[in-house]
């Protein structure tokens, strides 16, 4: 026997600091996300506080919480309870009757979950997986906090679905909750089964090798009473799917169609039935314990499924729907026309005949002189251009969006263009991009530039209401506080109220320096804070930097779509907020949406995932002081009512806003896109007609880009805002409007138009031309214009000579019940930036023509071409001295009108013409 001597056991070198190190970097870790989260939670409540919204704060805050830790509990407390009693039924089968194989097995070969099965402290590993799988289950579940809530407050729609007869806020609201209840469902019993699966697997329970393939009854009856509950959700399952058969789209029906109500009803009653037979049987598994029957059942289970719900609605729809598919699909397809109409406001259109005369006169013109003084000769792109280069003063504003809008000047209602200066740090020069100059003294912009839009000067530029730095105001509103520190352009955080004065505004050599004394902002007061924001911002600067004092205060979330979308993230925003000037203070106006793809028998709108949408807030942001308003202006909306209920303190009343800003609100151009796409079918009621699509309307089409050589380019019209009186009105008003033309074709058939002010806000009108009648359309003009010798002899001139055509969007102005048709023209250098308005060209009837002005444009249109009451020639019909005088006189008089139409005066140009008629008169008798 031979005795060995060992020596002292050998630890491997640095195994205890290395372990140390990785307990550390662990804490360190974990310790940095939760100072994030914090950080990110301290900031969020310090912002809602200190723009007078806590509770809503607090409200979204609980229902995340309340959310996340409901679905954890849950979702642990499940898998928990699954793993431990696989690991108890696991552990009392250890070897039991009928595996002696295993004996035999083990004492062969090693077994490689010894140390696992036997060593490893399992009622903790439990507990920590469960809460670790449950963790990420709850974080994602928390997002549906507002599909919660909803559900929770829901407002009853007022209609009935026609096939279930239920609220349609059974849809909106309840439905997508128990749809997400349903998927956590399922997810959940998918993880405790692969979770018992791995506990009954590691103590051999489950057994998968290429020798034997095998499972222990416990594990079999286990997963039997899992598969139950998994075949019982499915039922479940089944029954929802009943209700999205209302959204279904099978190309010709949106919503329950034939074969969905006779073949695919019965058929999900039909798995309802199978999958509750298959619950029963894998649960009385449980004393069975064979792997055959929960086999079988799930055979027949996802067997039927495939074949009755996917093979044999198909066969029914292709040979015994389709052969006679409108007579099937009648009732249906009204359904689906009759509800995408109320989705979508529809309803509400009201339709009105236009007889499309040929009748205009001088003297029509002169009553619609508020529609003449306001067609639009500055399209957005040009006119943004020679902004840029006329306003923006300085490398680092940007004049970024320019809006339409209305105003009373001078005492008449004039459309303008308006636009924001706004500051962009990431402009200045390179040298400049310091922190102190980003974040510290270039915080803000200044004032707005704003034009006329049919107006130019003799160089052919705008005429300016507003412009300069500060602004100066030359016919428009006057602007007091013209500094923006809140709008589209700011992202970056600034520090008001520092150790420095913050610039201002560029003068002569020298700028001119302000301090804040706005509302916004969040006190930087104390170093709790200061650490607070350099955590969540990850900028040191914050910490370190002597610009800040006891009065600073940090402005954050400074661009204004993020503001509302932080506050009330379950609004949709219209792309365009615009900016107001109301009492000489700056104001951006952001229309707000709510919306759903939960309303049943609707169809989804073109390239967005909604089927439903109202426009029911008005949110106001205060340009200097960052206040958020939100005003509902619809109160008969079921999901901005449930909003409401939620939120008691976030919604005003409209009747509140302040007077002179509701005369700026208008009907948002996205909402109207989208509904007059859906108007180009849905405008037909009749279930035959939409069935055959025989009035199908499109949108006209225009020469894209700003080429004017050719057609071959084109792009769909965007609707437009225009000041006019509408046929049969007293006054002019403000709205939005686009033609229309048939599908497949160019003549114009109507056009729809969405009033802006109020009392009419909101009212949608469609004027429908003869059909009998030839309307030309936008694409026929455009092509009468390139066919016109001589307007396409001076623009090929013009583009030989170092310059630049670039064509304007062509206008339809209906003019009592005639159609007139403007596009401006413009000219810039080859290589220049600067377009100016050089040509108008206007079309009415037969006659096309260009000229110089508006006015010089509509003389020769109505008055060369014969379109005028008077007739030139009428004088020298008579030979006499007197019948001389007068007809001098009359020319005189014509000359006089001639000139008052260049200056725009419609009216003198009115008593001017009179005169001629009645001097022409004279002389013919």
């Amino acid at each position: 026997m031979t005795i060995g001597i060992t020596g002292p056991e050998r630890k491997a070198p640095g195994r205890s600091a290395v372990v140390g190190l990785i307990i550390i970097a662990i804490v360190a870790a974990i310790s940095l996300i939760l100072l994030g989260l914090v950080a990110d939670f301290l900031v969020d409540w310090m912002w809602f506080s200190s723009i007078g919204y806590p509770q809503v704060f607090w409200t979204t805050i609980g229902a995340k919480a309340g959310v996340f830790f409901v679905v954890f509990f849950t979702t642990a407390v499940v898998l928990w309870a699954t793993a431990r009693l696989a690991l108890k039924q696991a552990r009392r089968s250890r070897l039991p009757a009928g595996f002696a194989w295993k004996l035999a097995a083990t004492a062969t070969q090693p077994d490689p979950f010894e140390f696992m099965r036997d060593r490893l402290p399992w009622p903790r590993i439990i507990a920590a997986t469960a809460g670790l799988v449950a963790l990420p289950i709850a974080w994602a579940e928390a997002g549906n906090w507002s599909t919660i809530l909803q559900f929770l407050y829901q407002v009853p729609y007022g209609a009935n679905d026609p096939l279930y007869e239920k609220d349609i806020g059974f849809y909106l609201f309840s439905l997508p909750a128990w749809i997400a209840i349903k998927n956590w469902a399922l997810l959940t019993l998918f993880m405790s089964a692969l979770l018992a699966g791995l506990i009954y697997w590691v103590h051999g329970d489950i057994e998968y090798q290429a020798q034997r393939r095998s499972i222990s009854p416990i594990a079999i009856a286990h997963g039997s009473a899992l598969l139950g509950l998994f075949f019982a959700v499915k039922a479940w399952s089944y029954g929802l799917d009943r209700y999205l058969l209302l959204f279904g789209d099978n190309g010709v029906v949106v919503g329950a169609s034939y074969t969905d109500i006779h073949v695919e009803l019965p058929v999900l009653w039909l798995l309802i039935a199978i999958s509750t037979i298959a619950a029963l049987a894998a649960w009385a598994n449980i004393w069975v314990r064979t792997y055959r029957l929960p086999a079988a059942a799930i055979v027949l289970l996802f067997g039927g499924a495939f074949l009755l719900s996917g093979v044999i609605p198909g066969l029914f729809q292709r040979f015994y729907v389709r052969p006679n598919e409108l007579e099937w699909e009648r009732p249906y397809i009204q359904r689906n026309i009759a509800l995408t109409r109320e989705a979508y406001n529809l309803n509400r259109i009201t339709p009105k005949p236009f007889p499309a005369e040929q009748n205009l006169t001088f003297k029509t013109l002169e009553t619609n002189k508020a529609t003449i003084d306001n067609i639009r000769l500055w399209d957005w792109q040009p006119l943004a251009d020679t902004y840029a280069q006329l306003q923006e003063i300085r490398t680092y504003y940007k004049l970024r969006d320019l809006d339409v809008d209305r105003y009373w000047l001078g005492g008449t209602y004039q459309s303008v263009m308006i636009s924001a200066r706004e500051l962009n740090s990431s402009l200045l020069p390179p040298n400049a991009q310091t922190w102190v100059n980003r974040h510290v003294l270039f915080t803000h912009g200044n004032g707005a530039v704003m034009s006329p839009v049919t107006q130019k000067s003799g160089e052919g530029l705008p005429l300016f209401y507003l412009r300069d730095i500060p602004p100066v105001a030359h016919g428009g509103p006057e602007v007091r506080e013209p500094r923006i520190y809140y709008g589209a352009e700011s992202s970056d955080y600034v520090i008001v109220n520092g150790t420095v004065p913050e610039f201002d505004h560029p003068k002569g050599r020298d700028n001119v320096y302000a301090s804040y004394d706005g509302s916004g902002g969040i006190p930087l007061s104390g170093m709790v804070r200061r650490l607070i924001f350099t955590d969540y911002f990850n900028d040191v600067n914050l910490l370190l930097t002597d610009y800040i004092a006891d009065g600073s205060r940090i402005l954050i979330r400074r661009n204004i779509r993020d503001r509302v979308r932080t506050i009330a993230p379950f609004l949709t925003l219209d792309r365009d907020p615009y900016l107001v000037i109301s009492e000489g203070r700056m104001f951006w106006i952001q229309d707000a949406y709510t919306t759903s793809d939960y309303f049943p028998y609707a169809q989804p709108a073109p390239g967005l995932d909604l089927n439903y949408i109202r426009n029911s807030v008005k949110v106001v942001i205060d340009a200097y002081n960052g206040t958020v308003d939100f005003y509902l202006v619809d109160p008969g909306d079921a999901i901005a009512a449930t909003y409401q209920r939620i939120f008691p303190g976030l919604f005003k009343a409209f009747a509140v806003m302040p007077p002179d800003l509701q005369k700026h609100i208008r009907y948002p151009e996205d909402l109207f896109l989208i509904q007059a796409k859906l108007y180009q079918a849905y405008h037909m009621e009749a279930a035959d007609v939409f069935y055959n699509r025989e009035d199908l309307w499109q949108f006209p089409r225009q020469p894209a880009g700003d080429g004017v050589s050719s057609l071959d380019g084109v792009a769909p019209m965007a609707p437009y805002y225009i000041i006019m009186r509408l046929p049969g009105e007293t006054q002019a008003e403000f709205f939005i409007m686009i033609p229309m033309v048939p599908s497949r074709r160019d003549n114009m058939i109507a056009w729809l138009a969405a009033r802006c002010d109020e009392p009419d806000y909101g009212k949608l009108i469609v004027y429908e031309f003869p059909k009998e009648k030839l309307v030309y359309g936008p694409f026929q003009i455009e092509a009468r214009i390139h066919q016109n010798t001589e307007i396409s002899q001076q623009i090929s001139l013009w583009n030989q000579m170092g310059s630049r055509v670039v064509r304007g969007n062509l206008l339809v102005i209906p003019i009592e019940n005639s159609i007139l048709y403007v596009s401006p023209l413009y000219l810039r250098a080859e290589q220049g930036h600067l377009p100016e308005l050089k040509r108008v060209i206007a079309a009415y009837g037969e006659h096309v023509v260009m000229k110089e002005t508006l006015a010089e444009t509509l003389s020769a249109l109505f008055v060369e071409n014969g379109a005028a009451p008077a007739k030139r020639g009428a004088a020298a019909e008579t030979p006499s001295e007197g019948s001389q005088r007068r007809a001098q006189e009359a020319l005189d008089h014509y000359n006089r009108a001639m000139e008052r139409l260049r200056s725009g005066d419609w009216t003198g140009f009115g008593r001017e013409m009179d005169a001629v008629r009645g001097l022409l008169e004279d002389v013919s008798r």
